[in-house]
Protein backbone atom coordinates (compact mmCIF):
# COMPACT_ATOMS: atom_id res chain seq x y z
CA UNK A 1 0.00 0.00 0.00
CA UNK A 2 2.02 2.76 -0.15
CA UNK A 3 0.24 3.51 3.19
CA UNK A 4 3.56 4.22 4.78
CA UNK A 5 4.22 6.64 2.73
CA UNK A 6 1.03 8.53 2.96
CA UNK A 7 1.38 8.44 6.73
CA UNK A 8 4.71 10.02 6.31
CA UNK A 9 3.08 12.81 4.00
CA UNK A 10 -0.42 13.18 6.32
CA UNK A 11 1.09 13.12 10.05
CA UNK A 12 4.50 14.34 8.89
CA UNK A 13 5.59 11.44 10.58
CA UNK A 14 7.10 8.22 8.28
CA UNK A 15 4.79 4.58 9.22
CA UNK A 16 3.57 2.34 6.98
CA UNK A 17 2.96 0.38 3.83
CA UNK A 18 1.37 -2.65 2.13
CA UNK A 19 0.59 -7.47 2.00
CA UNK A 20 -1.65 -9.84 0.53
CA UNK A 21 -2.98 -11.42 -2.32
CA UNK A 22 -3.99 -15.45 -1.92
CA UNK A 23 -2.96 -18.77 -2.93
CA UNK A 24 -2.97 -22.39 -1.14
CA UNK A 25 -6.20 -24.93 -0.34
CA UNK A 26 -8.75 -23.93 1.56
CA UNK A 27 -12.09 -24.37 -0.53
CA UNK A 28 -12.76 -24.36 -4.31
CA UNK A 29 -12.04 -21.84 -6.59
CA UNK A 30 -14.82 -19.45 -6.81
CA UNK A 31 -17.07 -20.09 -4.05
CA UNK A 32 -18.62 -17.97 -1.97
CA UNK A 33 -18.51 -17.55 1.72
CA UNK A 34 -21.98 -15.93 1.92
CA UNK A 35 -24.26 -14.14 0.02
CA UNK A 36 -22.81 -10.93 0.68
CA UNK A 37 -21.51 -8.49 -2.48
CA UNK A 38 -18.62 -7.38 -0.41
CA UNK A 39 -17.64 -10.68 0.13
CA UNK A 40 -14.64 -11.71 -2.11
CA UNK A 41 -14.74 -15.16 -2.98
CA UNK A 42 -12.84 -18.12 -1.09
CA UNK A 43 -8.93 -17.71 -1.89
CA UNK A 44 -6.87 -21.00 -2.73
CA UNK A 45 -3.75 -20.52 -0.81
CA UNK A 46 -1.24 -23.57 -2.09
CA UNK A 47 0.08 -25.03 0.88
CA UNK A 48 3.17 -26.04 -0.95
CA UNK A 49 6.94 -24.39 -0.92
CA UNK A 50 8.66 -24.29 -3.99
CA UNK A 51 13.03 -25.40 -4.18
CA UNK A 52 15.39 -22.60 -3.72
CA UNK A 53 18.94 -22.74 -4.20
CA UNK A 54 21.54 -20.10 -2.85
CA UNK A 55 22.86 -17.49 -5.37
CA UNK A 56 24.84 -14.57 -4.93
CA UNK A 57 22.51 -12.88 -7.40
CA UNK A 58 18.68 -12.12 -7.19
CA UNK A 59 15.91 -10.51 -9.03
CA UNK A 60 13.39 -9.36 -6.70
CA UNK A 61 9.66 -8.83 -7.33
CA UNK A 62 9.74 -5.77 -8.27
CA UNK A 63 12.54 -6.89 -11.02
CA UNK A 64 15.42 -5.13 -9.14
CA UNK A 65 18.62 -6.76 -9.48
CA UNK A 66 20.99 -7.33 -6.54
CA UNK A 67 24.22 -8.81 -6.98
CA UNK A 68 26.51 -9.38 -4.25
CA UNK A 69 30.38 -10.69 -4.17
CA UNK A 70 29.79 -12.63 -1.32
CA UNK A 71 27.35 -14.41 0.98
CA UNK A 72 25.93 -10.91 3.65
CA UNK A 73 26.59 -11.28 7.40
CA UNK A 74 26.27 -7.71 8.45
CA UNK A 75 23.08 -6.26 7.62
CA UNK A 76 21.49 -2.62 8.53
CA UNK A 77 17.54 -2.70 7.91
CA UNK A 78 15.70 0.57 7.41
CA UNK A 79 12.85 -1.32 6.94
CA UNK A 80 10.22 -3.55 9.32
CA UNK A 81 10.07 -6.26 6.06
CA UNK A 82 14.56 -6.41 6.69
CA UNK A 83 13.70 -7.00 10.36
CA UNK A 84 11.39 -9.47 10.14
CA UNK A 85 13.29 -11.43 7.36
CA UNK A 86 16.84 -11.74 9.09
CA UNK A 87 14.86 -12.93 12.07
CA UNK A 88 13.38 -16.08 9.80
CA UNK A 89 16.56 -16.70 8.85
CA UNK A 90 17.72 -16.80 11.99
CA UNK A 91 20.40 -14.19 11.49
CA UNK A 92 20.29 -11.10 13.48
CA UNK A 93 20.57 -7.15 12.19
CA UNK A 94 23.56 -5.51 12.80
CA UNK A 95 20.86 -2.26 12.91
CA UNK A 96 18.16 -1.36 12.85
CA UNK A 97 15.80 1.62 12.32
CA UNK A 98 12.79 0.45 13.52
CA UNK A 99 13.81 -1.29 17.35
CA UNK A 100 10.12 -1.10 18.77
CA UNK A 101 8.74 -3.54 15.94
CA UNK A 102 12.28 -5.65 16.33
CA UNK A 103 11.56 -6.10 20.08
CA UNK A 104 7.95 -7.35 19.49
CA UNK A 105 7.26 -11.06 20.93
CA UNK A 106 6.63 -12.17 17.01
CA UNK A 107 10.52 -11.16 16.49
CA UNK A 108 13.24 -11.39 18.74
CA UNK A 109 11.41 -9.94 22.23
CA UNK A 110 13.93 -8.74 24.95
CA UNK A 111 17.04 -9.91 22.82
CA UNK A 112 16.28 -7.27 20.22
CA UNK A 113 17.24 -4.49 22.78
CA UNK A 114 20.73 -5.52 22.11
CA UNK A 115 20.13 -4.37 18.30
CA UNK A 116 21.87 -1.37 17.66
CA UNK A 117 19.30 1.55 16.44
CA UNK A 118 19.89 3.55 13.59
CA UNK A 119 20.16 7.59 14.62
CA UNK A 120 18.08 9.59 12.96
CA UNK A 121 14.15 9.47 11.68
CA UNK A 122 12.40 6.80 9.35
CA UNK A 123 13.31 7.99 6.12
CA UNK A 124 16.00 10.09 7.12
CA UNK A 125 18.33 7.91 8.64
CA UNK A 126 22.11 8.96 10.06
CA UNK A 127 24.16 8.31 7.03
CA UNK A 128 27.06 7.98 9.86
CA UNK A 129 25.28 6.12 12.41
CA UNK A 130 24.80 3.15 9.14
CA UNK A 131 28.47 3.56 8.07
CA UNK A 132 29.62 3.34 11.30
CA UNK A 133 27.79 -0.28 11.60
CA UNK A 134 29.91 -1.96 8.80
CA UNK A 135 27.07 -3.48 6.79
CA UNK A 136 28.03 -5.65 3.58
CA UNK A 137 24.01 -4.49 3.00
CA UNK A 138 21.46 -2.11 3.86
CA UNK A 139 18.05 -3.33 2.75
CA UNK A 140 15.67 -0.03 3.21
CA UNK A 141 11.94 0.82 1.73
CA UNK A 142 11.23 1.98 -1.90
CA UNK A 143 9.74 5.33 -2.39
CA UNK A 144 11.02 6.13 1.25
CA UNK A 145 14.70 5.58 1.54
CA UNK A 146 15.52 6.34 -2.13
CA UNK A 147 17.37 9.86 -1.68
CA UNK A 148 19.59 7.95 0.60
CA UNK A 149 21.04 5.81 -2.19
CA UNK A 150 23.95 7.45 -3.43
CA UNK A 151 25.32 8.30 -0.06
CA UNK A 152 24.83 4.35 1.17
CA UNK A 153 26.31 3.50 -1.92
CA UNK A 154 29.61 4.93 -1.34
CA UNK A 155 30.10 2.37 2.07
CA UNK A 156 27.36 -0.33 1.32
CA UNK A 157 24.84 -2.17 -1.42
CA UNK A 158 21.44 -0.78 -1.00
CA UNK A 159 18.55 -2.94 -1.76
CA UNK A 160 14.89 -1.21 -1.33
CA UNK A 161 12.14 -3.56 -1.07
CA UNK A 162 8.48 -3.19 -1.06
CA UNK A 163 5.79 -5.84 -1.02
CA UNK A 164 2.40 -5.10 -2.11
CA UNK A 165 0.66 -8.35 -0.99
CA UNK A 166 1.67 -11.46 1.05
CA UNK A 167 3.49 -13.16 -1.93
CA UNK A 168 5.57 -10.44 -2.61
CA UNK A 169 6.71 -10.36 1.05
CA UNK A 170 7.35 -14.46 0.73
CA UNK A 171 9.51 -13.83 -2.47
CA UNK A 172 11.66 -11.30 -1.11
CA UNK A 173 12.15 -13.67 1.42
CA UNK A 174 13.31 -16.28 -1.05
CA UNK A 175 15.74 -13.93 -1.87
CA UNK A 176 16.98 -12.95 0.84
CA UNK A 177 17.48 -17.00 2.26
CA UNK A 178 19.35 -16.94 -1.76
CA UNK A 179 21.79 -14.06 -0.98
CA UNK A 180 22.38 -15.19 2.41
CA UNK A 181 22.61 -19.43 1.82
CA UNK A 182 19.72 -19.90 4.42
CA UNK A 183 17.48 -21.58 2.00
CA UNK A 184 16.54 -24.07 4.41
CA UNK A 185 15.46 -21.46 6.97
CA UNK A 186 13.56 -19.51 3.82
CA UNK A 187 11.71 -22.46 3.19
CA UNK A 188 10.68 -23.63 6.14
CA UNK A 189 9.67 -19.87 7.31
CA UNK A 190 7.43 -20.03 3.83
CA UNK A 191 5.80 -23.42 4.48
CA UNK A 192 4.82 -22.34 8.04
CA UNK A 193 3.65 -19.10 6.88
CA UNK A 194 1.73 -20.40 4.28
CA UNK A 195 -0.14 -22.86 6.34
CA UNK A 196 -0.85 -20.00 8.81
CA UNK A 197 -2.58 -18.24 6.12
CA UNK A 198 -4.59 -21.26 4.77
CA UNK A 199 -5.58 -22.46 8.17
CA UNK A 200 -6.79 -18.93 9.06
CA UNK A 201 -8.81 -18.50 5.85
CA UNK A 202 -10.69 -21.78 6.57
CA UNK A 203 -11.31 -21.10 10.23
CA UNK A 204 -13.10 -17.26 9.01
CA UNK A 205 -15.34 -19.30 7.46
CA UNK A 206 -16.20 -22.24 9.46
CA UNK A 207 -16.69 -19.51 12.19
CA UNK A 208 -18.67 -16.79 9.98
CA UNK A 209 -15.60 -14.11 10.99
CA UNK A 210 -15.66 -13.88 7.24
CA UNK A 211 -19.02 -12.05 7.27
CA UNK A 212 -17.77 -9.11 9.72
CA UNK A 213 -17.04 -5.50 8.27
CA UNK A 214 -13.48 -4.65 8.95
CA UNK A 215 -10.73 -1.60 8.95
CA UNK A 216 -7.84 -0.98 9.61
CA UNK A 217 -6.84 2.52 9.89
CA UNK A 218 -4.23 5.05 11.25
CA UNK A 219 -3.65 8.61 11.48
CA UNK A 220 -5.42 11.84 12.91
CA UNK A 221 -9.14 12.93 13.41
CA UNK A 222 -8.01 15.28 10.60
CA UNK A 223 -6.51 13.26 8.17
CA UNK A 224 -7.78 9.18 8.72
CA UNK A 225 -5.66 7.26 7.11
CA UNK A 226 -7.64 3.60 6.13
CA UNK A 227 -5.13 0.28 5.01
CA UNK A 228 -7.01 -0.13 1.85
CA UNK A 229 -7.65 -3.54 0.12
CA UNK A 230 -4.63 -2.65 -2.45
CA UNK A 231 -2.11 -2.48 -0.20
CA UNK A 232 -0.70 -5.25 2.19
CA UNK A 233 -2.29 -5.23 5.21
CA UNK A 234 -5.26 -4.31 3.95
CA UNK A 235 -5.41 -7.61 1.60
CA UNK A 236 -4.20 -9.48 3.84
CA UNK A 237 -7.25 -8.85 6.08
CA UNK A 238 -9.62 -9.19 3.18
CA UNK A 239 -8.55 -12.87 2.88
CA UNK A 240 -9.84 -13.06 6.20
CA UNK A 241 -13.01 -10.71 6.32
CA UNK A 242 -15.14 -8.63 4.58
CA UNK A 243 -13.23 -5.65 3.67
CA UNK A 244 -15.04 -3.03 1.59
CA UNK A 245 -12.04 -0.49 1.38
CA UNK A 246 -10.60 -0.04 -2.24
CA UNK A 247 -8.14 3.00 -2.57
CA UNK A 248 -9.49 5.76 -3.69
CA UNK A 249 -8.10 6.53 -7.00
CA UNK A 250 -4.30 6.19 -8.08
CA UNK A 251 -3.21 9.32 -6.90
CA UNK A 252 -1.11 8.37 -3.61
CA UNK A 253 -1.32 11.02 -1.67
CA UNK A 254 -4.73 10.57 -1.49
CA UNK A 255 -5.74 6.68 -2.11
CA UNK A 256 -5.78 5.88 1.24
CA UNK A 257 -7.72 8.79 2.82
CA UNK A 258 -11.25 8.34 4.06
CA UNK A 259 -13.57 10.85 5.69
CA UNK A 260 -15.26 9.77 9.29
CA UNK A 261 -18.14 9.98 6.66
CA UNK A 262 -17.10 7.78 4.31
CA UNK A 263 -16.48 5.10 7.00
CA UNK A 264 -19.95 5.66 7.89
CA UNK A 265 -21.12 4.39 4.77
CA UNK A 266 -18.97 1.57 4.40
CA UNK A 267 -20.26 0.07 8.00
CA UNK A 268 -17.51 -1.63 9.48
CA UNK A 269 -18.31 -4.04 12.59
CA UNK A 270 -14.66 -3.72 13.91
CA UNK A 271 -12.15 -1.12 13.78
CA UNK A 272 -9.06 -2.26 13.98
CA UNK A 273 -6.85 1.11 14.99
CA UNK A 274 -2.90 1.91 15.12
CA UNK A 275 -2.18 4.92 16.22
CA UNK A 276 0.89 6.70 16.14
CA UNK A 277 2.22 8.49 19.24
CA UNK A 278 5.29 10.76 19.40
CA UNK A 279 4.52 12.20 23.16
CA UNK A 280 3.42 10.89 26.12
CA UNK A 281 0.50 13.89 25.51
CA UNK A 282 -0.41 12.70 21.88
CA UNK A 283 -3.72 11.23 22.06
CA UNK A 284 -4.73 7.78 20.30
CA UNK A 285 -6.81 8.28 16.97
CA UNK A 286 -9.94 6.22 18.31
CA UNK A 287 -9.58 8.79 21.55
CA UNK A 288 -9.58 12.32 19.04
CA UNK A 289 -12.87 10.51 17.49
CA UNK A 290 -14.90 9.62 20.48
CA UNK A 291 -16.83 12.67 20.59
CA UNK A 292 -17.32 13.00 16.93
CA UNK A 293 -21.11 12.94 16.34
CA UNK A 294 -20.64 10.63 12.68
CA UNK A 295 -18.23 8.44 14.70
CA UNK A 296 -20.54 7.34 17.05
CA UNK A 297 -23.05 6.30 14.45
CA UNK A 298 -20.64 3.34 13.09
CA UNK A 299 -21.25 -0.24 13.82
CA UNK A 300 -17.96 -0.62 15.03
CA UNK A 301 -17.99 2.25 17.70
CA UNK A 302 -22.14 1.01 18.72
CA UNK A 303 -20.48 -2.47 19.31
CA UNK A 304 -17.70 -1.50 21.27
CA UNK A 305 -15.80 -3.00 18.36
CA UNK A 306 -12.79 -0.07 18.25
CA UNK A 307 -9.54 -1.70 19.34
CA UNK A 308 -6.48 0.14 19.52
CA UNK A 309 -3.85 -2.66 18.54
CA UNK A 310 0.14 -2.41 18.03
CA UNK A 311 1.34 0.64 15.96
CA UNK A 312 4.83 -0.88 15.29
CA UNK A 313 3.33 -4.09 14.02
CA UNK A 314 0.23 -2.86 12.39
CA UNK A 315 1.87 0.05 10.55
CA UNK A 316 5.76 -1.15 9.97
CA UNK A 317 5.22 -5.20 9.90
CA UNK A 318 5.77 -6.43 6.58
CA UNK A 319 7.38 -9.23 6.84
CA UNK A 320 5.79 -13.43 7.28
CA UNK A 321 6.30 -13.34 11.47
CA UNK A 322 4.94 -9.83 11.38
CA UNK A 323 1.98 -11.17 8.93
CA UNK A 324 1.28 -14.62 10.94
CA UNK A 325 0.67 -12.01 14.58
CA UNK A 326 -1.33 -9.72 12.47
CA UNK A 327 -3.23 -12.82 11.93
CA UNK A 328 -3.53 -14.26 15.13
CA UNK A 329 -4.21 -10.88 16.75
CA UNK A 330 -7.02 -9.75 14.38
CA UNK A 331 -8.95 -13.70 14.69
CA UNK A 332 -9.05 -12.91 18.70
CA UNK A 333 -10.51 -9.50 18.19
CA UNK A 334 -12.89 -10.10 15.46
CA UNK A 335 -15.60 -11.71 16.88
CA UNK A 336 -17.77 -13.95 15.05
CA UNK A 337 -21.48 -12.84 14.60
CA UNK A 338 -24.09 -13.05 16.59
Amino acid sequence: MRAERSTVRTLSAVMLAAVVGLAGCSAAPGEQAADTPDIAPVPVIDRATQPLQASPTITDPHGQRVSLPKAPERIVCLSGLCDDMLVELGMTPAGTSNPALLIHPALMGEQGKAVPAVQGSFGSEDIESIAALKPDLVIGLSGVHDSLRPAIEGFAPLWLTEPVNWQESVEYLRNLGSLTGRTEQAMAAETAFRAKLADAVQATRDSGQVRQKVVLMYGSAESIGVDTSDSLKGDLLAQLFTYPFPARGADVETASNYSVEELLAKQPDVALVYSLLFSPEDRTLSAQLAENPVWKQIPAVQGQQVHEVHAKLFGSGRGTRSMAAIIDASLKLVPAPR
